[in-house]
């Protein structure tokens, strides 16, 4: 069967404050979404999240956000494009020579939150981080989600997209996310998630809220690193992909 590539995000602690279990969710996954310290993160946890998943043999994408620690990159930012692209530059720049310095490199770049939202449907946003990956290295992929602003103009720019499904994240017919205030918005049980990423992996479907099923022809399956139980979650998930006989492997 083809493989799968699972994604997750780490590298949110910052200062004297941990966040999540980086070095069990790094041991089951092939990709890392490090955080570029606007959104959470400080230096000396990037780098040390770096070194351990080029110690895993891992790869490292960029996790750019909006400016917002105390938001968790969860709340929109209207932002003059310009800016917000100098933004992201300066956050992929800062992961590259952290990443540098730990024996790794920066090879894709996954936006974070409310910035991952906007740009699905926001086209001056999406093109502002469009510009900024093709600024600083136009041979690096970007994850979306399918048929999203930011796809299309990727596409466009002649960036390479990788399109994204989420194991732990409800799904509206439409193929967007339930939104996060919604109950039922964050899958929490395992056999649920499970279900989810072994239907995503293999036939490439996810059912929505409405109980039809929708196509997602995914590169890549995130489970989020904040999800509560998500060590446990992500382990469970590599086990029942190995089992079904799925490769789990980069896209990179």
């Amino acid at each position: 069967m083809n493989s799968i590539d699972l994604n997750s995000d780490v590298g949110e602690s910052f200062g004297n404050w941990s966040f999540g279990d980086d070095a069990a969710i790094i041991s089951s996954v092939s990709s890392v979404n490090v955080a570029c310290a606007f959104h959470a993160g400080d230096p000396s946890t990037i780098r040390a999240t770096c070194t351990a998943a080029a110690a895993a043999g891992v790869t490292v994408g960029a996790h750019p956000g909006y400016r917002d620690l105390a938001g968790f990159g969860r709340r929109f930012i209207d932002m003059e494009p310009g800016h917000l692209t100098d933004e992201v530059i300066y956050q992929i720049g800062a992961l590259q020579a952290l990443a540098a310095v730990a024996g790794t490199r920066v090879s894709y770049v996954k936006p974070h939150g409310a910035l991952y939202n906007t740009i699905a449907h926001h086209a001056v946003q999406a093109q502002a981080v469009v510009d900024a990956i093709r600024a600083v290295d136009p041979s690096l992929p970007v994850m979306v989600l399918p048929d999203s602003e930011i796809q299309r103009l990727a596409d466009r720019a002649g960036l390479r997209t990788v399109v994204e499904a989420f194991a732990d994240r409800a799904y509206n017919p439409d193929g967007s996310l339930v939104a996060r205030s919604r109950p039922g918005a964050v899958l929490l049980h395992p056999d649920a998630v499970t279900e989810q990423v072994l239907r995503l992996a293999g036939d490439r479907q996810v059912r929505t809220v409405d109980g039809s099923l929708l196509t997602v022809a995914a590169e890549s399956i995130c489970l989020h690193g904040d999800t509560p139980g998500a060590v446990t979650l992500a382990a469970t998930v590599r086990t029942a992909l190995q089992d079904a006989g799925i490769p789990i492997r980069s896209f990179v």
